[in-house]
């Protein structure tokens, strides 16, 4: 009976208790008695017997130690992704990532654009496996000259088609060439797939050709990924003698390229490089981009374009992933690049990432001297910094991240040994130039 009550609850009067089972007073007082030696009861003169507060049963820890050995060999490392030095104050400066402030980003017309797609009769209709026919025209578009909508597949965002290109192009234990240094998104993608991320040096212009040459003819390696447009982290545009010859290049050898063109609306004003695919006659280049970077990060929406039995495999692996990209989003998508102000937005967003650039440029070089911008770039969202030889960057980031900014070390953007000590700035993320002005300040403090 005492089990079928709660803490606290009072119990039946001793006379109650006699009628209810049929025994005797003494049997009833030595029951009590018994459970209140035990601590499942509790009496109170003149009140009356009571359920006891029951004790906590001790917590027993899970044991998930059998995992372990279940899971094996960990192909999915997402670390590479963040670095940040533990928790961070809401007081900090952030200049990391790989997005636009919020006082950057449409908000006003995203909301707008979803609004209106939401009131579409069809909006909540499954979509087409490839996407809609008007947003692969849109991304055919930005491809350049060529390119039909026939040959592009709408994604969730960039890193699902980098996920989806990876696996559909090279299959595990391949060789995957990448520059050196390169976007750690991609890294963890590749190795997730199966694949080994080979280095491959960058200069100032970009990927060089004849280290490519060389790095297929000993790898053995069937596919190359690059960013030769505002190249993350270092912002390096690949050079107009070498954009051919990379393709040339990678011809010769029987491999494709995938071509992450995730900055291509994020110009700071200057007229940006036509992509690789757009001299791309066999087939060789498979090209990414998306609207995520230059609109806000939970617009998911990119592409793939490819040419060939290639966009047969990528369009497998997408249906297999998730079937299609959510109709409301492609639709809200089409709605925001379809108006007046996608235009207005991508002007003055040109020239917003050019000042906060060059002041961020000018903030460092006051504050630290000694620390050197290899090139200031003309386009994307990143400063890429060499450190001294003797600072570490793994203890300066962390430095940094104790005086209130957090920026990226440059260690996770190497497949393999790194290059000197680097940091990465992401001077979009910047509310202002007087904020970056700010975190320029306290890092003269390192």
């Amino acid at each position: 009976m005492v089990q079928q009550l709660a803490p606290g609850d009072k119990l039946p009067s001793s006379r109650e208790l006699i009628e209810r089972h049929h025994v005797g007073p003494g049997t009833v007082s030595r029951a009590i008695a018994q459970l209140a030696a035990e601590g499942v009861v509790v009496t109170r003169p003149g009140s009356g017997t009571y359920v006891a507060p029951r004790p906590q049963q001790p917590e027993v820890a899970i044991d998930t130690g059998w995992q372990t050995v279940t899971l094996a060999d960990r192909s999915v490392d997402a670390r590479a992704l963040g670095d940040s030095s533990g928790p961070i104050p809401d007081s900090a400066i952030r200049l990391d990532g790989g997005y636009l402030h919020p006082s950057l980003q449409p908000t006003r017309a995203l909301s707008a654009a979803l609004a209106r797609a939401a009131r579409r009769p069809d909006a909540w209709d499954r979509a087409p496996a490839n996407g809609l026919t008007p947003l692969r025209t849109v991304f055919a578009r930005m491809a350049g000259a060529g390119v039909t909508a026939d040959d592009v597949l709408i994604t969730a965002g960039g890193q699902s088609a980098l996920s989806i290109a990876f696996r559909a192009i090279a299959g595990p234990g391949s060789p995957v060439l990448v520059e050196s240094p390169s976007y750690p998104g991609a890294l963890a993608a590749a190795r997730a797939a199966g694949l080994s991320p080979m280095p491959v040096p960058i200069d100032q212009h970009g990927l060089r050709p004849d280290l490519l040459e060389e790095a297929f003819a000993r790898s053995g390696a069937r596919l190359l990924y690059c960013q030769p447009t505002y190249q993350n982290p270092t912002g390096t545009v690949l050079a107009a003698d070498r954009r051919r010859r990379v393709v040339e290049v990678a011809r010769a050898a029987g491999a494709f390229i995938l071509e992450d063109d995730f900055a291509r609306l994020l110009g700071h004003g200057a007229s940006t490089p036509k992509p690789l695919l757009a001299d791309d006659r066999d087939g060789t280049v498979v090209y990414l981009t998306s609207l995520t970077k230059p609109a806000a990060p939970s617009l998911r929406i990119g592409a793939l374009v490819a040419r060939g039995p290639v966009l047969e495999r990528l369009r497998a692996i997408r249906q297999v992933d998730d079937f299609f990209v959510p109709r409301p989003l492609q639709e809200a998508a089409l709605e925001l690049v379809g108006s007046p102000g996608w235009d207005r937005h991508l002007r003055g967003l040109a020239i917003a990432l050019r000042l906060r650039s060059r002041a961020l440029v000018t903030a460092l070089a006051e504050a630290q001297p000694e620390w050197s911008v290899v090139s200031p770039p003309t386009g994307g969202l990143h400063l890429w910094v060499r450190l001294p030889s003797d600072l570490d960057e793994t203890a300066a980031a962390a430095e940094a991240q104790r005086l209130g900014v957090v920026v990226s070390g440059g260690r996770r953007y190497f497949a393999t040994e790194k290059a000197g000590s680097w940091l990465r700035f992401n001077f979009a993320a910047a509310a202002d130039a007087a904020e970056l002005s700010t975190a320029a300040r306290r890092l003269a403090r390192i």
